[in-house]
C-alpha cells in the first residue's frame, strides 16, 4: 500500500489562532465589540483550532497536538465563561457559572504557565515559532498583571503585544500555505541549537 500523503492541519489552526487573538485585542483596545469575538472564538479559534490540534496527533507532531488543542480548549472555555459567568440572570439561577475579578487572573495564570512550557520547546524548532510563544508569553504576563492590579498601562501592553503575536502566527500559516505552492518565506534558525559534533568532543575531552 501507498502512502497517504497528508495535509498540514497547522496552516488551520495557525489561522485559527491569530484571527481570533486579533479580533480579542480590537476589543481590549476599544475598537470592537465582544459579539465577534466570542463567534470567532467559538467557531475558529476554538473548534476548528481544536480539531487541527487533535489532527496533529495523527501526524506524531506532540508540540502541535498539545498546542492547538490546548488554545482550541482556551478559545472555548473563555468565550463559554464570558457568555456564562458575565450573565447576570444565569449568574443568579446558576451562581456557581460567576466569575470575580480574581477568578479571571487565576485562569489566565494557568495558561501563562502552559505557555511558558510551550516557549521553551518552540526555542528548539525556528525563531519564527519562538517568537510567537515569546509575544504569547508577554502577553499572557500583561493580563495577569491587569486582572490582578487593574493597570490599565498593563493592559495596552498586553494588547499591542498580542498582536504582533496574531500577525506573527498568520505569517506561520502564509508559510505553510505557500510552500505548497513553492513560496518559500523565511522562519530563521532555532534559538536553542544541539551541539556540533567539534564541541561535544571538545566537552568530552575537557572532562577526560
Amino acid at each position: 500500500m501507498s502512502d497517504v500523503k497528508l495535509g498540514n492541519p497547522a496552516v488551520v489552526g495557525l489561522a485559527g489562532f491569530g484571527m481570533t487573538t486579533f479580533v480579542l485585542q480590537c476589543h481590549n483596545l476599544g475598537w470592537c465589540g465582544i459579539a465577534p469575538v466570542l463567534w470567532l472564538g467559538l467557531c475558529f479559534g476554538g473548534t476548528a483550532q481544536l480539531i487541527a490540534g487533535l489532527m496533529e496527533f495523527r501526524t506524531n507532531n506532540n508540540f502541535g497536538f498539545c498546542a492547538f488543542t490546548g488554545y482550541g480548549a482556551f478559545w472555548i472555555s473563555l468565550c463559554l465563561m464570558i457568555i456564562f459567568g458575565k450573565s447576570p440572570e444565569l449568574a443568579k439561577s446558576y451562581p456557581t457559572l460567576a466569575f470575580s475579578a480574581t477568578d479571571l487572573g487565576f485562569y489566565l495564570v494557568a495558561w501563562t504557565i502552559f505557555t511558558f512550557i510551550l516557549f521553551i520547546a518552540s526555542m528548539k524548532h525556528h525563531a519564527t515559532l519562538a517568537f510567537i510563544f515569546l509575544t504569547l508569553l508577554l502577553g499572557f504576563i500583561g493580563l495577569d498583571v491587569k486582572e490582578f492590579t487593574g493597570s490599565a498601562l498593563a493592559g495596552t501592553f498586553a494588547a499591542y503585544d498580542l498582536l504582533i503575536c496574531a500577525f506573527s502566527a498568520l505569517y506561520l500559516m502564509a508559510v505553510g500555505v505557500y510552500a505548497e505552492s513553492g513560496i518559500k518565506l523565511p522562519v530563521g534558525e532555532a534559538w536553542l541549537k544541539d551541539a556540533e559534533p567539534s564541541e561535544v568532543l571538545a566537552a568530552e575531552k575537557v572532562k577526560a
